[in-house]
């Protein structure tokens, strides 16, 4: 999967690769570090690879959020909430460690547009699950894309 992530990014035009690294970041399971680090493979400097997986990731997690909450909000407005526990794992960690603990090691174990949506879904304030997603994000890229920079093969998984 990696390879075919690096051909897509190289298949744009050298001064413009950094998009490609955006829309990749935007993908869940690539993330801000999946897209900091093949930025960096493709020879990005790391600070350009790094903000633009970020912001890709970003836009991706508004995206999921804002699609949460609302229908969160219809569901509640028509219906009373049924308690599905479809992210039984995700919920239960919710619970012990909130939102901030959820969004900081959530990518661990979900994709942070997951997460995210799924925070929201179990009541978690929007506004609040955006900072700490958002936190998480900026995070887990720079690590990612600084142990890149430093030749330390992280992506392995992909």
């Amino acid at each position: 999967m990696l390879t075919s992530l690096q051909n897509f990014a190289e298949s744009f035009p050298e001064p413009v690769q950094w998009i490609a690294i955006g829309l990749l970041a935007a993908i869940p399971f690539v993330e801000s570090y999946g897209g900091a680090v093949i930025g960096v493979i493709l020879g990005l400097p790391a600070v350009v690879a790094i903000l633009v997986a970020v912001i890709g990731n970003a836009i991706s997690m508004l995206l999921f959020v804002n699609s949460a909450h609302a229908v969160r909000a219809r569901v509640r407005k028509g219906q009373e909430e049924k308690k599905a526990r479809k992210y039984e794992k995700l919920h239960n960690a919710f619970d012990k460690y909130g939102i901030a603990g959820v969004s900081l090691l959530g990518q661990t174990i979900l994709p942070s547009q997951i997460t995210s949506a799924a925070l929201v879904s179990f009541g978690a304030g929007k506004q609040k699950v955006i900072f700490w997603q958002l936190i998480s994000i900026v995070l887990w890229g720079v690590l990612f894309g600084i142990l890149a920079g430093l030749g330390i093969p992280v992506l392995r998984s992909l």
